[in-house]
């Protein structure tokens, strides 16, 4: 077996070793970046002297036929392919001969595999960030058609105030918005090419950086080669974004499967985004949101796995890095089948707004009564105590909070007045919150204008 570092060894690897070793089972879903850095590494070494320009091109003409290949799927990987970057040489090297031994002359596998990375990861971020766009203006859109129905907020999962359904609705684009820009800061931690560092001490050839950098569409270049060749700060911090994002859609699921039980029958889902239980044929069961909670978990264990595997590792390259591909591709891989199921399942769903106003209660309007009492000049810890009593006496006699008159309020605090009734009104409770970023309709649109104007939706 030919091996692009085996000119000290004599005996050959083990088998066991061999398989342990390879990373071309997950690795080799970089073959597009790999040719890309390949090809524009050609030009800066042929600028550099290494290749003649007859060279470059043979070299640049012959990656542009493996690129086709895997494209195609015509590409065949070979038992000595220990990795992409062997698989895509050995290729090069069976099409146009020993002149690709030249294209790796100054490169590492070490500056080369973290330049690959970087620049996958950069074109995942574009993806990553049109689907959560598309979830956010459907959230909108959600928001938009529920701005009138008025259904229970909660806190501790009980009852506490009512609140719009676009209210709560927007309450998720909002936590968005902060990971679309924790994505946008961090790409550029991602945009710095590490190539032209070598193993770990920096090329000898007179290759312009900045040129490479240009060429390939990073922002900038690496400081110091040792640092370069071993930073997976990137990666730590993509997932760590992707734990964080993965939170919020699971909070979200979270919501719409308490929603979509009959027992509230808020919303009703979709038969597209439902199935069935093999045994009940009653049920639908929201196993979409259930798939975005559970793969939550598996995305927090992907950061988590990747920080452990980071804390011990000695300066500069070590092969412990190869591990930091298989939880990246993972996490990316669980949000770019989410984000699309979550947006379609949001899109589809119906709202009922018989069954949220149902399941408004007096005792959400517990706090308008203790802000009358304010108003009137009561201390609010006082108010809050008075009408404290207030629901005691309701709960024992079993009765909403509006059945009791205006004596037996006068009996528990003597200032209430005929006026104290009129809080018993769930339209009135939220219109009373029109501070920006309250549940008021004319602070909840206002919300949804600025909302739409972030993602440049025209009115």
């Amino acid at each position: 077996m030919s091996r692009l570092w085996g000119g000290r060894f004599d005996q050959p690897t083990d088998p066991h070793m061999d398989r342990f070793n390879k990373s071309i089972g997950f690795d080799a879903r970089l073959w597009e970046v790999d040719i890309i850095a390949s090809q524009a590494y050609a030009n800066a070494i042929c600028e550099a002297g290494v290749l003649s320009e007859a060279e470059r091109d043979r070299i640049v003409n012959g990656l542009e036929k493996v690129f086709e290949e895997w494209d195609e799927g015509s590409f065949i990987i070979r038992p000595e392919d220990e990795d992409i970057h062997t698989a895509v040489e050995r290729r090069l090297t069976e099409l146009i001969g020993p002149v690709a031994g030249k294209l790796h002359t100054g490169r590492s596998r070490n500056d080369q595999v973290a330049t690959d990375l970087r620049l996958y990861l950069c074109n995942v971020l574009g993806a990553l960030e049109g689907q959560l766009n598309d979830l956010q203006l459907t959230i909108i859109h959600a928001a938009e058609q529920g701005v009138d129905v008025i259904m229970p907020g909660y806190t501790h999962l009980q009852p506490a105030q009512p609140v719009r359904f676009s209210h709560w609705m927007m309450s998720f684009f909002w936590m968005l918005q902060r990971d679309w820009g924790r994505l946008e800061d961090m790409r550029r931690r991602i945009e710095v090419m590490p190539l032209g560092s070598g193993a770990l001490a920096g090329t000898p050839l007179d290759i312009d950086r900045e040129k490479l950098a240009m060429r390939l569409g990073f922002s900038r270049i690496s400081e110091n080669s040792m640092d370069a060749v071993s930073d997976r700060d990137f990666v730590a911090e993509f997932l760590f974004w992707a734990a964080m994002l993965s939170v919020h859609l699971s909070r979200l699921s979270e919501d719409l499967i308490l929603y979509s039980n009959p027992s509230l029958g808020f919303i009703h889902l979709s038969d597209a985004y439902t199935t069935g239980s093999s045994l009940m044929p009653q049920k639908k069961n929201p196993d979409a949101f259930e798939l975005v909670r559970g793969k939550t978990g598996r995305v927090i264990g992907d950061l988590t796995g990747l920080l452990v595997t980071l804390k011990g590792i000695p300066s500069t390259y070590n092969k412990d890095l190869q591990e930091d591909k298989e939880p990246l591709f993972d996490a990316i891989d669980v949000l770019q089948l989410a984000l699309p199921v979550v947006t379609g399942a949001l899109a589809t769903m119906t709202l009922r707004p018989d069954k949220m106003r149902a399941a408004l209660d007096d005792v959400m309007l517990a706090t308008d009564l203790a802000d009358w009492l304010v108003a009137q000049g009561v201390p609010f810890r006082q108010s809050h105590h008075i009408v404290g009593q207030v629901v005691q006496e309701a709960e024992r006699r079993g009765a909403p909070l509006r059945a009791l008159s205006l004596e037996d309020l006068q009996r528990i605090h003597p200032g209430f007045t005929e006026d104290a009734l009129a809080v018993w009104d769930f339209e009135r409770s939220v219109e009373q919150r029109k501070a920006p970023g309250g549940t008021a309709r004319e602070a909840v649109l206002a919300q949804i204008a600025q909302a739409k104007a972030i993602m440049g939706v025209l009115e």
